[in-house]
């Protein structure tokens, strides 16, 4: 089996980040965590970014870097939770990655992103934007491969059962 980029999706706050670095590690394998990514790229924290361009710009920034790290040796991806809800996308990276849903509920997630980096969707009442964007979102998600809750799981157990997945379903050893 060919080995193929790990691309993990999900609400802001169900753990993408902190899991992509661990299982980065533990398969001796590259990160690119897209927000990072376009933070040192532009020299300021999303939220400026988003505020600077616009959202329509920045899912096209967004999809660049997911597209640019896609065409690269494989790694474990991740794009900010908005990028699996543009059209297409999902349905893209198919062909070289393989999906995986962190899945969490809403107010996980929120409570998960309470004084972290400001996001710029979340700013006022952060359990209600959480749901909001889950009832968005939650179509796109869920047509991933795979689905891993999070919500009563360590980031560490998480990890590890991404790991598996990327062992029996991607090509990882």
């Amino acid at each position: 089996m060919t080995r193929r980029h790990l691309l993990l999706v999900g609400l802001p706050g169900a753990g993408k980040s902190t899991v992509g670095r661990l299982v980065a590690d533990t398969l001796a394998a590259p990160l690119i965590d897209v927000d990072n990514l376009l933070v040192r790229q532009m020299g300021m924290p999303v939220v400026q970014i988003f505020g600077m361009v616009g959202e329509p710009e920045f899912r096209r920034m967004e999809r660049d870097a997911v597209r640019a790290a896609c065409g690269a040796g494989p790694g474990v991806l991740v794009p900010g939770a908005g990028w699996a809800a543009q059209e297409g996308e999902l349905e893209w990276a198919r062909e070289t990655s393989c999906i995986i849903y962190l899945k969490c509920q809403a107010g996980t997630a929120a409570k998960r992103t309470e004084g972290g980096d400001v996001r710029p969707l979340l700013a006022a009442d952060p359990v209600g934007q959480m749901r909001s964007l889950l009832q968005e979102r939650e179509a796109h998600y869920v047509r991933a491969e795979h689905h891993v809750v999070t919500d009563s799981r360590t980031p560490e157990a998480t990890a590890g059962e991404v790991v598996r997945i990327a062992r029996e379903s991607a090509g990882w050893l």
